[in-house]
C-alpha cells in the first residue's frame, strides 16, 4: 500500500537510468510524470514465508493481506518489494485490488514444508485467485502457480502489479521492459557504505499481453490508469528517471486459467532474466517438488514432534512451522546469523524509501532465544553456527562507534547487519549495550561446545567487561537503564558459564573470580530489587527494574503516559532467575511475585489477561506503549492517542516453563501461544488485547512481527521441555552450583 508521500526528485538520474535499461528500451514509450510518492513497508504479521533450504537460493518471500510483500536477496537483510498483487477489472464497472477486494484463506500443502497457497475470494463473488508460493532451490527466484476463476462466468482482464522497493528501498529505482518481462533494478549504498545493485526479473508463463511502468501514485501508475476508464492507455516500456516505480503486466485468463509466474533477482540485468527464464522453464512442479523435499528432509531430521503438541493439528503444525521458521531466519552468505524476523513491525505505518532497521537484524539476545529452541527441537548443527557468528563477526574487540554510543571492546551491539560489525554503519548498530546479550553470547558458547582457547581469549575480555560495568544495564526492553532481575540474572548465568570456560581452559584464577562476583550479586539481588512497600498484593515483589538499587525509595519510572513509581512497575523478568538455574523453582519471593502480574485494575495496568477461551497472555508490563493506537488503530510509532503494547505470547511461554519447574502443568501456556498463531501457523510478537475496541480480533495477531523468532524459539523449547519434564534450556552448570 503506499502511503503516498511527498514526491521524490533525483540527481543525476538520467546517467544512472541510461546505464542500468538496455539500449533498445530507450526507444520506447516513456513514463515522464517523475518521481512517485513515497513508500512504506508491508504490515509486519506475515501469513505466510519461505525460502529453499539451500544457500544456491538467497531469496526470501513473505506474504501479508493475502499478497506478496517483502522479498527478501541476496540476504536477508535487504528487501526488494512493497508488495505485488493482481488487478482485475471487467473493463466497464470495476477496478479491484486483489488485496481490499478480497476474503483471504492460507494453506500449507505439507506441514512439513514452508510452502503456502493463498486463495484469494471476490468479496463480491465474481472471481478467485489461488496462488501458490515456493523459491527455487537452484537459483534465486520466487516462483508461484496461480490459479484464476470466474465464478460468475464473467469475462475478466487480469493485471500484475508489481511495487519494487530495490536493494532496501523504495526512493531511487528504475523499471523497464525488455521484450518480454518486467524489469527493475535500484542502487542503495547498504553495509560497510558499499553501493549494492539488485536487479529482478518478472516472466509469466503465458507472457504478458501488455505492460507498463511508471510512477507511484501517478497518472503513469497502472493502477490509477484502470482507475480512470477501466482501461489500461499508458503502456510506457521504462520511466525517465529513477523514482518510487510501479509495474504492470496484463496476463491473458479466460473462465478457468492457470498460469506460472518467476520473479528472478542478479546483480545484473542478464542474471535476473536468466534466473527467473531458468525456474519457469524447469517447471513450477519440478521446483515445487524439489522445494518440498528439501523441508520434508530438514524436518524430518530434527526430534518428532513431542507429545505435547503431535497429537493436536494446531500445536503439532505450529511446532513443525517453528522450527522451519528459525532455519529460515538464517541468512545463507553469513551462516549462522538469523534475523529476529523478517518483517518490518507496523510496516505499512514505516517509512519505505531507504533501507530501516526493521527486525530483519540480528539481536544477541534473540539469536539466543532462537538458538536454544533449536537445540531442543534437534538442531545442534545451527545452534553453533549462531554461537560462532556471534563470537566471530558481532563481537566487539576494540571500541566501535553505535548510534550516540561507542561499544567498549568485550561488548556486543544492540544488534548489527547479517554481516556483522564489520563495515557496519554506526546507526546499523544501534543505540546501547545491554549486558544480557553479552552474557547470552557466554551461555550460547558454552552451549553449544564453542569452548576453544581462540574463543575463550574474546569469553575472558567479555567476561571482565562485565563485571568491570555491572550489573546496571539496559534492560531486555531496550528501553530503561539499572537493575532489572532479567537482565542481572543472564549476567550472573552468563559468569558462571565463563567461569567453565575458562576452567576448560586452564585458568581457574579468573573462573573463581566471576564465579565469586556472580555469587555476589546473586545474594544483592534481591536488595537491589523485591520492594516491601509495592503497590500491588501483599506489597512484597520483584520490580520491573530500579535504578538506584533501593527498591523502596519512592524513585520514579516514566513512560509516554507519564511517570510512575518503580515499585509499582511489574514484568516477569524475574522469572529467569528459575529458568537460569539462579533460584529454586518454589522460591517463595518468585512466588509473591507472580501473584501481581495476575492483578486487576485498568485495562492497560493488568499484566495477565485470560481470553473467553482460557488461553492466558501478558502485558510486558504496565504502561506499555509499544502497540497500536486504540483511539485510532494506527501502528507504531505513528504518534496515535491511547497507543498501547498488547499481548505478548512469547510470555505466555515464559509463565509455562515457570509452572514446569514447579511440576505444575504448562499446558494451558503452550496452548495459548498455538491459538495466537495467524494463518500461516506462526507466534506472532502481539496479540490484540481488547474486546471493546475492533482494531483486531481478541487474541489475534496485530500489526506486529509475525513470526516473531524469539517467540518461535519459545514455543519449540516449552513444547520439548513438557516432554522432557524440566526445562531443556535451564545451563547445568548453574543449577549444579545453586542447587537448584
Amino acid at each position: 500500500m503506499p502511503s503516498w508521500k511527498t514526491a521524490l526528485s533525483s540527481t543525476g538520474a538520467a546517467l544512472l537510468l541510461a546505464a542500468a535499461l538496455p539500449a533498445t528500451a530507450l526507444a520506447s514509450g516513456t513514463a515522464t510524470d517523475c518521481c512517485g510518492g513515497g513508500s512504506s513497508w508491508a504490515t509486519g504479521n506475515k501469513s505466510a514465508l519461505g525460502t529453499s533450504t539451500t544457500t544456491a537460493s538467497p531469496v526470501w518471500f513473505t506474504v501479508a493481506n493475502g499478497i506478496t510483500s517483502e522479498i527478501f536477496y541476496p540476504r536477508a537483510d535487504i528487501p526488494n518489494m512493497q508488495d505485488m498483487q493482481f488487478i482485475i477489472t471487467d473493463g466497464s464497472t470495476f477496478v479491484d485490488l486483489e488485496r481490499d477486494a478480497t476474503n483471504h484463506a492460507v494453506t500449507m500443502p505439507d506441514e512439513k514444508a514452508l510452502q503456502y497457497a493463498v486463495t484469494n475470494t471476490a468479496k463480491s463473488g465474481k472471481y478467485r485467485i489461488t496462488t501458490d508460493y515456493v523459491t527455487d532451490p537452484s537459483r534465486p527466484t520466487m516462483i508461484t502457480n496461480t490459479r484464476f476463476q470466474s465464478l460468475d462466468g464473467g469475462s475478466y482482464r487480469l493485471y500484475l502489479l508489481a511495487n519494487p522497493s530495490m536493494a532496501g528501498g523504495g526512493a531511487n529505482d528504475n523499471a523497464w521492459w525488455d521484450g518480454s518481462g518486467l524489469l527493475s533494478s535500484g542502487t542503495e549504498t547498504l553495509f560497510g557504505g558499499t553501493a549494492t545493485t539488485v536487479v529482478s526479473a518478472l516472466r509469466v508463463s503465458t507472457g504478458f499481453t501488455a505492460h507498463d511502468n511508471g510512477y507511484a501514485g501517478t497518472a503513469s501508475d497502472c493502477l490509477a490508469d484502470l482507475r480512470a476508464d477501466k482501461n489500461l492507455n499508458n503502456q510506457f516500456d521504462n520511466v525517465s528517471s529513477t523514482g518510487n516505480v510501479v509495474q504492470c503486466g496484463q496476463i491473458p485468463v479466460g473462465t478457468d486459467t492457470t498460469f506460472t509466474m518467476a520473479l528472478g533477482f542478479g546483480a545484473t540485468a542478464a542474471t535476473a532474466t536468466s534466473n527467473a527464464s531458468g525456474s519457469l522453464n524447469s517447471g513450477f512442479s519440478t521446483v515445487a517438488s524439489s522445494y518440498r523435499s528439501g523441508w520434508n528432509s530438514y524436518v524430518n531430521a530434527l526430534k518428532a514432534a513431542p507429545a505435547s503438541v503431535s497429537g493436536d493439528p494446531q500445536r503439532r503444525r505450529a511446532y513443525y512451522v517453528a522450527a522451519m521458521a528459525l532455519k529460515t531466519a538464517e541468512d545463507k552468505q553469513h551462516p549462522g546469523a538469523s534475523v529476529a524476523g523478517l518483517a518490518t513491525p507496523w510496516g505499512d505505518y514505516t517509512n519505505g524509501d531507504h533501507l530501516n532497521d526493521g527486525y530483519h537484524r540480528v539481536w544477541g539476545r534473540d539469536l539466543y532465544q532462537q538458538a536454544t529452541g533449536l537445540l531442543a527441537a534437534g538442531d545442534p548443527a545451527q545452534a553453533k553456527r549462531m554461537a560462532q557468528f556471534l563470537w566471530n563477526s558481532q563481537w566487539v574487540g576494540s571500541p566501535t562507534a553505535g548510534d550516540g554510543t561507542t561499544y567498549p571492546a568485550g561488548s556486543f551491539p544492540r544488534y548489527s547487519p547479517v554481516s556483522g560489525v564489520a563495515g557496519a554503519s554506526a546507526q546499523q548498530l544501534g543505540c546501547c549495550e545491554q549486558l544480557d546479550q553479552d552474557a547470552d553470547a557466554i551461555l550460547l558458547a558454552w552451549l553449544t561446545g564453542l569452548t576453544d582457547a581462540s574463543t575463550y581469549t574474546k569469553v575472558k575480555t567479555t567476561a571482565n567487561h562485565i563485571v568491570a560495568t555491572g550489573p546496571d544495564t539496559t534492560e531486555r526492553w531496550e528501553e530503561q537503564y539499572g537493575k532489572s532481575p532479567s537482565s542481572v540474572s543472564a549476567e550472573i548465568a552468563g559468569l558462571i558459564a565463563a567461569g567453565a570456560i575458562a576452567r576448560a581452559n586452564g585458568d581457574t584464577a579468573s573462573a573463581t573470580s566471576w564465579e565469586s562476583t556472580a555469587d555476589s550479586w546473586r545474594n544483592s539481588l534481591a536488595g537491589w530489587t523485591v520492594t516491601t512497600s509495592g503497590y500491588w498484593g501483599g506489597h512484597t515483589y520483584y520490580e520491573r527494574l530500579d535504578r538506584a538499587g533501593n527498591p523502596n525509595d519512592g524513585a520514579t519510572i516514566c513512560f509516554d503516559e507519564g511517570c510512575f513509581y518503580e515499585h509499582d512497575v511489574t514484568e516477569f523478568g524475574f522469572l529467569d532467575l528459575v529458568r537460569l538455574g539462579i533460584r529454586p523453582a518454589g522460591d517463595a519471593t518468585i512466588a509473591n511475585s507472580v501473584a501481581p502480574t495476575a492483578a486487576a485494575s485498568d485495562g492497560n495496568s493488568a499484566v495477565q489477561v485470560t481470553l473467553p477461551n482460557g488461553d492466558v497472555y501478558f502485558h510486558r508490563y504496565p504502561h506499555d506503549n509499544y502497540g497500536e493506537s486504540t483511539a485510532n488503530c494506527s501502528g507504531w510509532p505513528a504518534g496515535g492517542a491511547q497507543r498501547f503494547g498488547r499481548l505478548w505470547p512469547v510470555l505466555s511461554g515464559e509463565r509455562g516453563e515457570y509452572e514446569l519447574a514447579n511440576g505444575r502443568s504448562a499446558a494451558v501456556y503452550l496452548k495459548s501461544m498455538a491459538d495466537s498463531a495467524n494463518d500461516g501457523y506462526f507466534v506472532p510478537e502481539q496479540v490484540w488485547d481488547r474486546a471493546d475496541v475492533g482494531c483486531f480480533g481478541l487474541g489475534r495477531p496485530t500489526g506486529s512481527a509475525g513470526p516473531l523468532m524469539w517467540a518461535e524459539g519459545q514455543y519449540l523449547r516449552l513444547a520439548q521441555s513438557m516432554d522432557a519434564g524440566h526445562n531443556l534450556d535451564t545451563p547445568s552448570i548453574v543449577k549444579a552450583r545453586y542447587g537448584t
